[in-house]
């Protein structure tokens, strides 16, 4: 298959990667005087000391902060909307996200709503988004990650969702890029096994779907095999022995290649499908979700022979020297899934049912529906229903 080589790439982030990393945050030039520090709603950062270190390296840096600590799993939009109200209210001037993608992409979303007037949902441009244009640059955004899932630190995207409407879609704008992204496989180690895998898949599954897309490019493909040879070879000791750091930081590092993919290639519809599950479905984690649907997902593409070569490339990278047909790739998939002990995961344990499978295909190709024009030919509403389907448990 014939790849593009015309690219262009745009990532305008200072990236402090390795152990110990976020020690080193103060000595960078803050974006500004005062720093709205979002964090989850859970204990992670406060109880493992990840909040006090990032207050430690503000306070080197003579910054001033009030901290915002309400994001939830798949953040909301009216979570989105209280956190840039703290900020005006708190006459912040930047934004630092401290957590997992959540975190991340809420943080996104407070940045850009903090200095734009309405709602939220005003500037998305899908589903019953209003579609206007950001007129205020976002506030500048520091990234200080703490899970290998979203590539977050290395895009310009924030996914959220519509509580009400029931709609997961992404917000987008280059000033959501962050200005500096801390990636410290320190501040990873406490991540349980279950949520380093669904976590882990995520990010594979931003650099195998970009591999695959109409989207690709020498680049793209560039950062995407190697992301995909770094989580595919080292999540499963990652999940199994959590205090494997080199496992993690592979990982880590595999997941912001990924962001890269994103930043200059594309997802397919894998993550559409995935995204209305959970907005209708909030408790289900939404690595877990791609989790589920992906062996149906990629089998659907391999039937119809699209791209084999590539299918094959993505399966020795992650590990099987041997490859030789398109299929072996669900082989390494299912492998990897055996190995991090999530084979095994069940719709039904979230509180999905089959007959909401019609309303996740319209809602995923309503709200999410450019991620479908990547795919190498166009999936249908029936498409879906039935890779739904097959993926029931």
């Amino acid at each position: 298959m014939k790849t593009n080589t015309t690219f262009s790439q745009y990532i305008p982030t200072v990236f402090l990667f390795g152990r110990g990393e976020l020690n080193n945050l103060h000595r960078q030039k803050m974006p500004g005087k005062k720093a709205l520090l979002v964090i989850s709603n859970g204990k992670s950062a406060k109880e493992n000391g990840y909040l006090a270190r990032t207050e430690e390296q503000l306070n080197k840096a003579g910054t001033e902060y009030v901290i915002f600590d309400e994001v939830e799993a798949n953040p909301l939009r009216s979570t989105v909307m209280k956190g840039a109200q703290e900020a005006r209210e708190n006459n912040c001037d930047f934004i630092v996200a401290l957590g997992g993608g959540s975190v991340m992409d809420a943080a996104k979303g407070i940045a850009a709503m903090a200095v734009n007037e309405g709602d939220l949902w005003d500037y998305i441009s899908s589903g019953s988004g209003k579609g206007k244009q950001l007129v205020n640059k976002p506030l500048p955004l520091i990234a200080i990650t703490t899970t290998a899932g979203t590539g977050s630190e290395a895009d310009c995207g924030g996914v959220i969702t519509h509580e009400i409407k029931r709609e997961k879609t992404e917000l987008g704008h280059p000033g959501l890029y962050p200005v500096i992204s801390v990636i410290d496989a320190e501040l990873t180690l406490s991540v349980p096994p279950e949520f380093t895998a669904y976590q882990g898949f995520d990010a594979l599954f931003h650099s195998t779907e970009g591999f695959i897309s109409t989207a690709t490019s020498l680049l793209s493909d560039m950062y995407a095999i190697t992301a995909i040879e770094n989580v595919g070879r080292y999540l499963a000791r990652a999940v199994n022995d959590s205090s494997d750091i080199v496992a993690r930081e592979h990982v880590l590092f595999g997941n912001t290649l990924s962001g890269f993919v994103m930043s200059v290639g594309q997802c397919t519809s894998e993550h559409s499908l995935e995204h209305a599950m959970s907005a209708y479905h909030q408790n289900l984690p939404h690595g877990a979700g791609l989790i589920m649907i992906c062996l149906a997902y990629y089998r659907h593409f391999i039937e119809k022979g699209l791209v084999p070569e590539r299918f094959i490339a993505m399966s020795m990278a992650m590990g099987m020297s041997d490859a030789g047909a398109p299929e072996d790739f669900l082989t390494a998939l299912h492998r990897l899934m055996e190995d991090c002990g999530v084979a095994d995961l069940k719709m039904s344990d979230y509180g999905i049912t089959p007959d909401e499978f019609e309303k996740f295909a319209v809602n995923a190709k309503e709200t999410m529906g450019s991620l479908f024009d990547c795919d190498r030919e166009q999936l249908s509403t029936e498409d879906c229903i039935k890779i739904y389907r097959q993926s029931y448990k």
